[in-house]
């Protein structure tokens, strides 16, 4: 008997195990494969290390280095005594009862931290042997000269920037009208074209239909066929939890139609009373589908930590900071200005842009917006969208006024070290 079992040793359920066994309680976390999850091993810290890489061939270099230190320091992390490490496959057996291989484990809280899996779309030829997921990608020897990328969402997005930059012909093919569905429509449609100038190619409103023969066939918006040639194809259309093999019946957990775990604003999970077992069970990160980002899936395990705690925390979940690594970056957090019109919501609008900042004429990185929206009267800040150098840092100190309920007029009246590229926050007109 432990006080916490932990499926799945990603960012979720590592920090998740690391602030429990802080505050005393026995932990229990079973991994299958590496610790770290997809994010260290074939995600996040991957797609960057490409990202700060000079060629293709450097970042392969660099990638087992950098992976290898950060996995030894999540094993680390777990060696902590309130902690024991189990490999292997997890399994329910009831509602409190957890099997890997014959062991079996029995804790008064569990949490299904398992994370997601690539989604393939359902076309023919989508198993032909020169298409790949992202993983595959980050697994290649050789540098395409050619390569095509089915859809323009973060992953997308952020691979046809670091390839491009290595030197493939980049083609991206995206369903929807523009790029970056989550970000502001003005910010992506002026990321996208940057990238264009740089060489890249997008299709977009076009969807895929088939692909044969080394050839992506797709329908444009006008409905006329084309095809685009590439020696690989990356499959990035979005992730899927993962839950197979969980025997989440067994719990009496029923899945929702898009295959999530369904949870409350606590994340915990409900299940069937005639199961046999009281343990409390919760689900966090990609696999309640809540919010597929590792910092998302990280706060959600403190959360759930501090519930069984009883501690109180004030974390603001809908204040969700993201980032896509492409050249220039983009980062958003709060509703883009599309949404806030859609919701009938008033607001203020206000913009900035890079190459009036000192900084960033110095630093060469004129190319970039920062676009703020507020509420009209008070000013309360609701939410940022910007592309250029360093967004993601913008981004964040946004992100810390608005937990707070800060104003733009707030913002404005902090200072800001001079020069540097902050001072576009308060620039804003």
């Amino acid at each position: 008997m432990t006080d916490l079992i932990i499926i799945g040793a990603g960012p979720g359920g590592y920090k998740a195990a690391a602030h429990a066994a802080k505050h005393g309680l026995k932990v229990t976390i079973i991994e299958e494969g590496h610790v770290g999850g997809t994010c260290l091993n074939v995600g996040c810290i991957p797609t960057k290390t490409y990202v700060h890489s000079a060629s293709f061939e450097e970042a392969r270099e660099r990638l087992g280095v950098v992976v290898s230190q950060l996995r030894a320091g999540v094993e680390g992390i777990l060696s902590h005594p309130n902690i024991t490490l189990v490999r292997g496959k997890a399994s329910f057996v009831d509602g409190h009862t957890v099997r890997v291989g014959d062991d079996m484990f029995t804790a008064s809280n569990i949490i299904i931290a398992t994370g997601s899996d690539s989604k393939l779309i359902p076309v023919p030829g989508i198993d032909s042997p020169n298409v790949v997921d992202s993983t595959g990608l980050l697994q290649l020897d050789t540098l395409p000269k050619r390569l095509c990328i089915i859809g323009a969402g973060v992953i997308g997005m952020e691979f046809a920037s670091v390839f491009n930059r290595f030197g493939s012909e980049v083609t991206v093919i995206e369903f929807l009208k523009e790029c970056l569905p989550a970000l502001d429509s003005d910010i992506a449609k002026r990321l996208r074209k940057l990238m264009e100038k740089d060489g890249i190619s997008f299709h977009l409103q076009c969807g895929v239909k088939q692909i044969a023969n080394g050839e992506v066939f797709f329908e444009n918006k006008k409905g006329q066929m084309e095809s685009v040639a590439a020696d690989v194809i990356l499959v990035a259309t979005g992730r899927k939890p993962r839950t197979e093999g969980l025997n989440l019946e067994a719990a009496g957990i029923t899945l929702a139609s898009n295959g999530t775990i369904p949870v409350d604003e606590n994340f915990k999970v409900s299940y069937r009373e005639d199961i046999e077992g009281d343990a409390s069970l919760f689900a966090i990160g990609d696999v309640n589908g809540r919010q597929m980002l590792a910092h998302a899936a990280e706060m959600q395990g403190q959360h759930v930590i501090n519930q069984i705690l009883g501690i109180e925390d004030k974390i603001r979940f809908e204040v969700m900071p993201a980032a896509i690594f492409t050249e220039p970056e983009a980062a958003c957090v709060g509703p883009s200005e599309d949404q806030l019109k859609e919701q009938g919501t008033p607001y203020e609008c206000h913009k900035a842009f890079y190459r009036a900042n000192g900084k960033a004429l110095a630093m060469a990185e004129t190319e970039g917006m920062v676009k703020l929206c507020c509420e009209p009267e008070e000013g309360r800040l609701l939410s940022a969208h910007i592309f250029g150098a360093h967004a993601a840092d913008l981004v964040q100190e946004v992100t810390a006024y608005i937990t707070l309920g800060a104003t733009l007029r707030q913002l404005r009246d902090t200072v800001h070290i001079h020069p540097t590229l902050s001072e576009i926050l308060i620039e804003v007109n």
